[in-house]
């Protein structure tokens, strides 16, 4: 089979028409290795290094799977952190979008009562993490017994934060006819054991023969002494003048003392780590990926499946102290074929982790002499210049495909007795209407969000202020959705 486009694959003309629309068209060699073998259903243990564009390997297949009449979850993919969970939730309803493919997130730190509500109506995909997941399950909200396609994603990252155990409390529970997919950047006698135990006649797809980091970034590091790491790290900044960074630190208190020192500078950065409300979390990532700011101080809650193209360069301001998170940090750079820099800060004390990390990546990283005042300064104006420099904001590959999608808000929900049908029957009777033109529908107690397609919106936003649901006259306007 010629795989060298996504049409190529036998794949439905509505996932064609959203990757077409996302700007998908060569895939990445793990897609070209996956989507095929998926297609035709095996069970599949993927090695492949962060940045090689797994997500998009299940995600087509599965969407392709999903059977749109069918109300209960179809699949469950699990995932070590919220904001993974998060992406990939978003992913599905991208890719899924003509399909009408309604995707939920699951995960800590979010209201349970609304996943219980949003469990309860039609979901076609679960993206959790394991220990929601688990709750759901136990209090009999999550019902299992149509899933035949299951997703473990970053399994070596869930063994490092001790989600294995629920992972396989979750997989005896799963019906016995599925499909599973398990995806690990490295694999240990754990995550082989995990599956081996339970997982039968798997195919073994490596994506990651040439070393287990991208030959894309380049490596280097500076030895200085702690007090003087701030001090390094705005020189360097002025040096690298990247347009797009993430400083990374071990600890969330550092994470807050650098932003302060930074924002203290003029410099325009945010930050992230695990003591921020979910919220905020998600608003830096959004805002960091749109290029409202350059630079992105976080914790190694970044480090893992958050997809950002374009980060020209990673500062390790702390070394990490697990070898394994020194890969998964500097894989936020050099993706999908670009050039990217990492560079880290060691202190002396430190170096053992150093040859630890240089252990696992099989070569030596650079050492660097610290830049001269003298280079700093002639650097400074140029880095100075792209400071003052209003941010171009990046267009995300979403944003291409939903222009012409727009999605309504109306004031009537459960507690009116309404149903899709209702929404569906009425609204492509509209003229210039087709039920085709009709996206994913959310009904909730008081409200029920619609999507509407192929750019008709305003069409139905001014038609359905004067036509009735049910006999009843709803007031509708256009959702803002928040950041």
């Amino acid at each position: 089979m010629d795989v060298s486009k996504f049409h190529n694959y036998i794949i439905s003309e509505d996932i064609v028409k959203a990757l077409n629309g996302l700007e998908y068209d060569i895939p990445t060699e793990v897609q070209a290795r996956v989507i095929p073998a998926a297609l035709k259903k095996n069970n599949l243990i993927v090695k492949a290094r962060t940045g090689s564009g797994k997500t998009a390997a299940y995600v087509i297949p599965i969407c392709e799977f999903i059977e749109w009449l069918e109300n209960k979850p179809q699949a469950l993919i699990l995932t070590p952190t919220r904001e993974l969970a998060v992406q990939v939730k978003e992913d599905f309803t991208n890719i899924g979008r003509f399909k009408r493919i309604k995707a939920a997130a699951i995960y800590g730190g979010h209201q349970f009562s609304m996943e219980k509500a949003e469990l309860k109506q039609k979901t076609h995909v679960v993206v959790g993490t394991p220990g929601r997941v688990m709750d759901h399950i136990r209090k009999g909200t999550l019902p299992l017994n149509k899933i035949n396609c299951f997703v473990i994603d970053e399994a070596d990252r869930m063994l490092d934060m001790g989600f294995i155990e629920q992972v396989k409390e979750i997989m005896k529970e799963l019906p016995l006819e599925r499909m599973t997919m398990l995806f690990s950047a490295t694999m240990s006698d754990e995550v082989k054991s995990l599956s081996e135990n339970y997982m039968s006649d798997p195919i073994n797809i490596d994506v990651s023969e040439n070393g287990i980091v991208t030959a894309d970034i380049n490596h280097a590091l500076y030895i200085t002494d702690e007090e003087d790491k701030f001090n390094l790290l705005t020189d360097v900044m002025i040096i690298e003048n990247p347009d797009s960074c993430i400083i990374f630190c071990s600890m969330k208190d550092q994470v807050d003392m650098v932003s302060e020192r930074l924002n203290k500078l003029g410099y325009p950065c945010n930050k992230m780590h695990g003591g921020m409300e979910q919220d905020d979390r998600l608003s830096a990532i959004k805002r960091f990926k749109r290029g409202e700011y350059r630079y992105l101080i976080a914790t190694d809650v970044a480090a893992r499946g958050i997809d950002i193209e374009n980060i020209s360069l990673v500062i390790n301001y702390d070394i990490p102290l697990d070898e394994e998170n020194y890969v998964h940090r500097t894989g936020r750079t050099g993706r999908a074929g670009r050039k990217g820099k990492a560079i880290s800060f060691v202190v002396p004390t430190q170096t053992r982790y150093l040859h630890d990390i240089e252990d696992l990546i099989g070569f030596k990283i650079q050492e660097k002499t610290k830049p001269s005042q003298e280079e700093v300064a002639n650097l400074k104006p140029s880095f100075e210049k792209k400071l003052n420099t209003a941010p171009k904001i990046k267009k995300m590959k979403s944003d291409q495909l939903n222009k012409d999608i727009m999605r309504l808000r109306f004031n009537g929900g459960k507690k009116k007795k309404l149903r899709a049908t209702n929404f569906v029957g009425v609204i492509s009777n509209l003229d210039g209407m087709k039920a085709e033109d009709i996206g994913i529908i959310t009904i909730q107690d008081t409200l029920t969000y619609i999507e509407i397609l192929n750019g008709k919106g305003p069409l139905v936003l001014k038609a359905m202020k004067n036509t009735m649901i049910c006999g009843k006259q709803l007031k509708v306007t256009k959702a803002v959705d928040k950041i």
